[in-house]
């Protein structure tokens, strides 16, 4: 047995949800390493230890794997942001495919759910359209570090789409008083910079590039330069997005990501159809447009703006201002189909109630973590939905993230 801390020798088994590889050491632990691939033989250092497992620091790869291939970024390892640089392509779709099917298993009791191979990105590299970059005591732009202490500045990333590396790299922050992060993002040709600060602005900001530039504190939010929103064209369709509104950021998989979901939702003639976690109105404006009538629930009031504006062509279309827990509740009417993209947390017993009682023909889960999806997908199951399919969809190449579609029908 080896004493703490000492190097130890593993072969990896498998791949753990988080962006880690697992193995079993001599006392039968599941020992969690980063940067490394199944199949590997590598040399590691216990860094946390419990009674069932660990996690480890990768010392040496002693045996690659024929599919570890360079990382392209000087940052890779120390920066936050990316897992898997290390792992060609084809390699992180198989293992986000087996990730995804291990969480069904292992966390929400299902014995052979029908994983779909995941979709691949066209371009796994250069696919963000908006990055979230942190100032560092210096006022220079950077990431938070992979061990979360702290932030450090960059001179590259390779995920952003062309305009949105363009954009950051012209910036300077370090006369910018009170700035702690600044979001930068990219729509058609439209550029947009969001300060968040903790004090109003009180200097003139100069963009070498045309932008438009929102200052937002926890007093309230200024338009400095240009106009707002963007607006981001998906299929047929233009959405405005403003400041504070979450929109997906991979242009490439975006219309993929609706017509998945629409496909699933198989939306009948004179449906009712709800959008829990609506957003701006991307899956209600596609699913308005078949002629069912649309109740959407969506908590964030910028979103709830864009939302109104985007669908502002439709007839039969209902939105609540209000949490999904909040709203679930008091709804009088009853769904026929039901959408839900949720962030990271899933939904949570009291929405994943919520939609049992509704007893919806049809439900499409968008979920952006896998456990949390297992977690609720227990819940369904035990409430009489059955799983017909999951499809992850790489929106997030060379990170850990996976995005999964799955439909469920009521038994």
């Amino acid at each position: 047995m080896s004493t703490p801390r000492d190097p130890i020798r593993l072969t990896l088994t498998g791949y753990a949800y988080g962006g880690e590889a697992f193995a079993r050491d001599s006392d039968g632990r599941v020992v969690f390493v980063p940067y490394s691939m199944e199949g590997e033989t590598v040399e590691v250092e216990l860094l946390e230890e419990h009674k069932r497992w660990a996690r480890a620091g990768l010392l040496s790869v002693i045996e690659p794997s024929p599919e570890r291939v360079p990382p392209a970024c000087s940052h890779y390892q120390v920066c936050g942001g990316c897992h898997y640089q290390h792992m060609g392509y084809d390699a992180q779709l198989q293992a986000k495919a087996r990730i995804v099917r291990d969480q069904l298993q292992r966390l929400g009791g299902f014995d052979s759910p029908k994983i779909n191979q995941t979709v691949p990105c066209p371009d796994p590299w250069h696919y963000r359209s908006r990055l979230s970059l942190h100032v560092t005591p210096e006022g220079r732009l950077g990431y938070v570090a992979a061990a979360g202490d702290r932030v450090f500045a960059i001179d590259e990333c390779h995920l952003p789409i062309p305009a949105v590396d363009q954009l950051w790299q012209s910036l300077d922050v370090a006369e910018l008083e009170g700035v702690v992060r600044v979001d930068v993002q990219s729509a058609d040709g439209q550029n947009m910079i969001v300060f968040y600060a903790d004090r109003p602005p009180d200097q003139e900001i100069e963009i070498g590039l045309p932008a438009s530039i929102v200052w937002i504190t926890p007093e309230g939010a200024w338009i400095l330069s240009g106009g707002e929103p963007l607006v981001f064209d998906v299929l047929d369709r233009s959405f405005q997005v403003s400041a504070g509104s979450f929109f997906q950021v991979n242009p490439h998989l975006t219309p993929i990501l609706v017509d998945k979901v629409l496909n699933a939702a198989d939306i009948l003639e004179g449906d009712t159809v709800f959008d829990l976690y609506a957003g701006v109105g991307l899956f209600s404006a596609f699913a308005a447009a078949t002629g069912a009538a649309i109740l959407a629930v969506e908590g964030s009031t910028s979103a709830c703006r864009d939302f109104e504006a985007n669908l502002d062509s439709f007839d039969g279309v209902e939105l609540y201002e209000a949490t999904v827990a909040q709203a679930l509740p008091v709804i009088n009417r009853q769904a026929d189909v039901i959408i839900v993209d949720p962030p990271r947390a899933g939904l949570g017993s009291d929405v994943v109630d919520g939609v049992l009682r509704q007893a919806p023909r049809r439900l499409v889960y968008v979920s952006c973590d896998p456990a949390t999806l297992a977690r609720d997908a227990r819940g369904l199951a035990a409430g009489g939905y059955e799983l017909l399919e999951c499809t992850p969809i790489d929106l997030f190449p060379q990170t850990y993230h996976i995005e999964t579609v799955s439909v469920w029908q009521r038994a």
